[in-house]
């Protein structure tokens, strides 16, 4: 192997640049030529393809967000799209592809690899982490960190006006970010889309806990299960009296500079990534699991279900009483 291409697809993460880093570096190590693929499948259909150097990848592990842009591409979602895509490869002697990105990308990849023979490696980074064959996905860790930081900011002011707040943070179908930064922020309740939560048995514990004193009531709320706003309403019209605030956290959890986690994790993945094509693999997803980078086959990985950490929630209400 020659030539190998680095795309990111989907939601951007921080420390997708870091990954980039890894794979562009490995791979001039050993003696590879690298190509940089702007803005993920679609790029890769409209042959925005470019040289990588080391240069190209300098300054950029600190980075949030994606050097290479990522974007959605409904084109290569066809036979037609990804018969385009492969012949863009073959154009610029692209005999390996690194694509970093989420489920759907991983389809993505597994689709060009079976119809037209393309070696591909996947590497996972979505700030959900709800890749079911590894423990963390790129980006995961630093979003927890944004959100702690919104929530020691938010309990701060919470605490001087003796107010409950609600924060919305990212977790359509997953609550990982609720649940870590929920633990970690000391939040008195958390609800996720993984546990039926009962409005009323979330009220009575914030009724509980005026009583007793407390002077902030801090809930973690995943996007998932629904609104700020509407859980403000459903809580108001039972507690009337209650001083409530909530705050979006929004996409101010996917930028930012990563965390050491996210850089330390990307830089082994991206690396694995050039190891696997230099043994000529393919359809392999990386991944850390006990605190070791390991890889899977895609059918394999994706057939995966991920086992939701119920002892990790049952700590949290144990340790939010």
């Amino acid at each position: 192997m020659k030539t190998i291409g680095v795309l990111t697809s989907g939601g951007d993460a921080p420390g997708m640049n870091a990954a980039i880093r890894a794979v562009v570096r490995c791979g001039i190590y050993n003696g590879l030529t690298v190509k940089g693929i702007k803005r993920g499948y679609q790029g890769l259909i409209d042959d925005e393809i470019e040289d990588m150097t080391l240069s190209s990848v300098g300054d950029i592990i600190q980075r949030g967000g994606t050097i290479l842009r990522t974007a959605r591409s409904a084109e290569f979602k066809t036979k037609e799209g990804r018969a385009k895509a492969a012949e863009v490869l073959k154009k610029h002697g692209i005999e390996g592809l690194v694509i970093i990105g989420g489920d759907g990308s991983f389809r993505g990849a597994q689709l060009l690899s079976n119809e037209h023979g393309v070696n591909t490696i996947g590497i996972p980074g979505t700030i959900d982490n709800d890749i079911p064959c590894t423990d963390y996905t790129i980006g995961f860790d630093t979003a927890c960190n944004t959100a702690i930081d919104a929530i020691n900011k938010i309990r701060d002011t919470a605490t001087s006006h003796e107010r409950a707040n609600i924060i919305e943070v990212m977790g359509r179908n997953a609550g990982y970010i609720a649940l870590y930064a929920g633990l970690a922020g000391g939040a008195e309740i958390i609800i996720i889309p993984e546990v039926k939560f009962d409005i009323d048995e979330v009220c009575d514990k914030i009724s509980y806990g005026i009583k007793r004193g407390k002077l902030h009531h801090i809930i973690v709320l995943a996007e998932g299960v629904m609104s700020g706003l509407e859980l403000s309403k459903m809580i108001q019209e039972r507690l009337p009296k209650l001083d409530l605030r909530h705050t979006t956290l929004g996409h101010i959890q996917r930028g930012g500079a990563p965390s050491v986690m996210d850089r330390i994790i990307a830089s082994q993945m991206g690396s694995r990534a050039v190891e696997l094509l230099l043994e000529n693999k393919s359809q392999r997803i990386i991944s850390i699991r006990n605190n070791q980078i390991v890889d899977d086959d895609i059918d394999t990985a994706l057939a995966m279900r991920k086992e939701f950490n119920f002892k990790l929630y049952e700590l949290s209400k144990i340790l939010s009483i």
